[in-house]
């Protein structure tokens, strides 16, 4: 019996020697989701599960001549899924790439501090993926601090929502996790031809996770991968970041590792 071809995304990711994040976590999310993980290392990591310590940008010809290569052998691209971009050199490789397969739709992760404070980029980094990143992204999906550093004159989240698909991005997945609430709430926003506002709400956990945000994005990236529509998507990759946060076993120090091993959550969205 021959095996069925698993979609295959391509991940831009930092590596994390903690396992909880980064590229790490893009391959189990993605093998978890019945995806084909092709990984790409945009970044050397020195972390804990509660601080990034260094980063080591790779050489984007690196990047680039990888990327090349699985286009060489042939293997069909279902996605792009980008994590921590971490120099201007790697940012502006990574760009011309996405120009030139600009058939494959990107799903990113805006990764510009890390939980524990470190500062990943600065402003003129942050001012270069808004013009050369967003405009390519189908899905990007900030937590509310990245939102408000990619537009930070917004007066309100409608506003910055707007703002970031004018600028290119077609949909928005917004997620709550650093507000005040007994729930988390998540929002999938588009303005584009495709309009769209929808808010799930999700049980707040208790601890503190390292590694959720590149498990929602790669979940997303997943779910477009096999050809779900975009809010379809969205809904499944929520559903599985919170099993994998749900199952988690708390740190003594630090933060908890998710844990992506596929399974089902009981508790649903209301």
């Amino acid at each position: 019996m021959q095996n069925r071809i698993k979609p295959m995304v391509v991940c831009f990711s930092g590596l994390d020697p903690t396992g909880g994040a980064g590229i790490q976590a893009d391959i189990e999310t993605l093998a978890a989701m019945d995806c084909y993980a092709l990984p790409i290392i945009s970044s050397l990591t020195v972390q804990t599960t509660s601080n990034v310590l260094e980063t080591h940008p790779v050489d984007p010809d690196l990047l680039r001549r990888q990327f090349d290569a699985l286009i060489e052998s042939g293997l069909e691209i279902s996605a792009i899924k980008l994590g921590l971009i971490d120099s201007s050199q790697t940012l502006m490789g990574i760009a011309e790439i996405l120009i030139q397969h600009c058939q494959i739709p990107v799903i990113a992760d805006p990764v510009l501090k890390a939980g524990g404070g470190y500062e990943f980029v600065n402003q003129q980094m942050i001012d270069d993926y808004i013009q050369h990143i967003l405009p390519r992204c189908l899905v990007l999906t900030p937590n509310i601090q990245e939102m408000s550093r990619l537009r930070p004159l917004a007066s309100t989240e409608d506003e910055a929502l707007e703002e970031l698909c004018k600028l290119g991005c077609r949909y928005v997945l917004l997620t709550g996790t650093h507000r005040h609430s007994d729930d988390v709430s998540n929002r999938l926003f588009s303005s584009n031809n495709a309009k769209l506002d929808k808010t799930w709400s999700w049980p707040r956990l208790t601890y503190e996770y390292h590694g959720s945000g590149c498990t929602l994005a790669s979940a997303v990236a997943a779910g477009v991968a096999q050809g779900l529509d975009v809010q379809t998507a969205a809904l499944a990759a929520q559903q599985f970041t919170w099993d994998a946060l749900n199952k988690s076993i708390p740190r003594r120090l630090g933060q908890s590792l998710p844990d992506r091993r596929q399974s089902k959550a009981i508790n649903q969205p209301s």
